[in-house]
């Protein structure tokens, strides 16, 4: 595609008005807004830009037309224009304008940029395997070279005798001159080889520690700016946006599913590796991305050019209980946000993040659906969300009003006190229609959780409940009958679960006695398990079995059918700390 070159600065002024008015057209729908649009994009694509701020801006407001198109002509333009990104940062660069806003997570990754952190090891070593070329060690970032100390030695001969003893040690210069360049590895390369001779368990840890800044400057279709799924049929928006108040969240739980076709291992490593790059280039990782299982890639359309890729996460890299999904959201193509569901029971954990850069879209309606799809997998009602998702400490949240969007839902504080609060601004707010909830309120209401039970019957329920309080109450009693040693606890409650659960052991996989392992060491805590049926205890070995398996969803189903199992964990899971 021909990129659209800027051929004259734009005044602040102008640049100013004319991205006003695209940011005020675009999620205006159905009012035959098209020319105008047509006409802004038209006059700003030829311009260019002095500063980053008013770039980012225009970038964004780009994303979110090629998101939600209005027309073919519209779309086309947009892409055009986009594809000359790579153009204007250099054009930026070369009038000496201070790029530092382009590092901003919230908008890091347009095209002609690169990003630089501390990946972890996995994220490092799926970088250098996807794209070696663009990715190399940023020593100017480099902070604490007394940690490679420890490390390299053992990659190094002779190392012992500068990183002991000497002072100013220059690990870069050893680094450099043990790499092989002349067989094509850069330092980069040959570093993560040392790291693979490591065994598994250590080379993640032993990488992590050391901090290392890696720089990757992706290609253009990696970036933001150009990463999109191909799409058979775009939709276009004739009509205005669906918005939150025309969405029932209780509705959307009970209406039928749409059909998930499960991934080939290729087309599902294909989605993999999208997630990765675009949370990688916005600086986060998602634990569901970073160890997804290619095998276990679902697709479903929810409708309105969305697309939904659910992930599953590998056995032997899944948590100890909870059963771990996520979900990358597309639209039109483009990666508008992901999802993370953490489930035990009916009781789903659920995090949900769009792009900042799309929330003017459809937001409540995806968030909906989605929620909707994991339902209909996984057999969920109940849905939790941890307070950083309604801004505890967590500034992003407090100005989106993060409280209301899920409130208005129906979602309810599950702290007695906050409850009666937010009844308390509800009551103001009906009675004065112009009245907002301050921060500072904000701030106080998303003090703890809120949770919605689809069930009637399960209300109440988990309201104090937390997976930490598992795990507490473990630690408790692991200090108090077993002087803090993990491995006696254990091997303890392994034998003890086995025998009143009747596991024959040997003939149990490894994956299968991980799975036992960590589940022991919480039934063990329930009182007369050995007093449970026969039927009851199989269906508990049968779950622990499940954990296992290769997709957590029949896992889930097990246990949504244990009643006795549930409420045994509910309690040891509710009790005051």
């Amino acid at each position: 595609m021909p990129k659209a070159k800027p051929t004259a600065t734009v005044p602040a002024k102008t640049s100013n008005r004319l991205l006003d008015q695209l940011d005020e057209l675009k999620p205006q729908f159905g009012g035959n807004q098209e020319q105008k649009i047509e006409r802004i994009l038209s006059r700003i694509a030829r311009q260019k830009f002095s500063d980053a701020e008013s770039l980012i801006r225009f970038h964004e407001i780009l994303l979110f037309i090629r998101a939600y198109p209005q027309t073919a002509g519209i779309l086309r333009q947009v892409e055009e224009t986009l594809s000359s990104f790579g153009d204007r940062v250099r054009v930026l660069q070369d009038l000496g304008a201070d790029l530092s806003p382009l590092d901003n997570p919230e908008v890091s990754g347009i095209a002609g940029t690169y990003v630089t952190d501390t990946f972890t090891y996995n994220i490092v070593r799926w970088l250098f395997e996807r794209h070696p070329a663009q990715v190399k060690f940023d020593w100017e970032w480099f902070e604490d070279e007394s940690r490679l100390a420890a490390t390299w030695p053992r990659f190094m001969p002779l190392l012992e005798e500068d990183a002991f003893v000497e002072a100013n040690v220059p690990y870069v210069e050893w680094l450099r001159a043990a790499s092989v360049k002349g067989r094509g590895l850069n330092e980069l390369a040959w570093l993560m080889q040392r790291f693979e001779s490591i065994s598994l368990t250590e080379r993640a840890e032993l990488y992590d520690s050391l901090k290392l800044y890696v720089r990757w400057t992706p290609s253009y279709k990696a970036t933001r700016t150009g990463m999109k799924l191909p799409v058979r049929d775009v939709y276009y928006h004739p009509q205005p946006l669906i918005q939150r108040r025309d969405i029932s969240l209780r509705d959307e739980l009970e209406s039928p599913s749409p059909a998930l076709k499960r991934l080939s291992a290729q087309e599902g490593q294909a989605i993999l590796d999208m997630t990765r790059e675009t949370s990688t280039m916005r600086y986060r990782e998602l634990y569901g991305f970073t160890h997804g299982d290619a095998k276990r890639v679902f697709q479903g359309s929810i409708g309105r050019g969305v697309e939904l890729f659910l992930i599953g996460v590998f056995p032997g890299l899944r948590l100890p209980l909870r059963a771990y999904h996520a979900a990358m959201i597309f639209k039109n193509g483009v990666p508008i946000g992901y999802f993370e569901g953490l489930s035990l029971f009916e009781r789903m954990e659920s995090g949900f993040n769009l792009y900042y850069s799309f929330r003017d879209g459809e937001t409540a309606w995806i968030y909906a659906r989605t929620l909707s799809v994991f339902r209909h997998l996984l057999g969920v009602t109940t849905f939790s969300l941890d307070p950083y998702q309604i801004g505890y400490e967590n500034e992003e949240g407090i100005e989106s009003g993060a409280f209301w969007f899920y409130r208005k839902f129906g979602f309810r504080p599950t702290r007695p006190e906050l409850l009666e609060l937010t009844l308390a601004e509800e009551r103001k707010m009906s009675r004065r229609p112009s009245y907002r909830t301050s921060k500072a309120m904000l701030r106080r209401l998303a003090g703890g959780p809120m949770i919605f039970e689809l069930g009637e019957w399960t209300v109440g329920d988990w309201d104090r409940f937390t997976v930490r309080g598992l795990g507490l109450a473990v630690q408790r009693r692991m200090a108090a009958r077993f002087g803090g040693d993990a491995q006696k606890m254990r091997a303890a409650s392994v034998e003890k679960v086995a025998r009143v659960l009747g596991i024959r052991r040997r003939d149990w996989s490894e994956v299968e006695l991980s799975s036992l392992s960590d589940f022991a060491v919480v039934i063990d805590l329930i009182p007369n398990l050995n007093r449970w049926s026969d039927s009851e205890r199989q269906a508990v070995a049968d779950i622990i079995l499940a954990k296992a398996d290769v997709d957590e969803a029949r896992y889930l189903k097990l246990m949504q059918e244990h009643v006795r199992l549930r409420a045994a964990m509910i309690k040891l899971g509710s009790q005051v700390n």
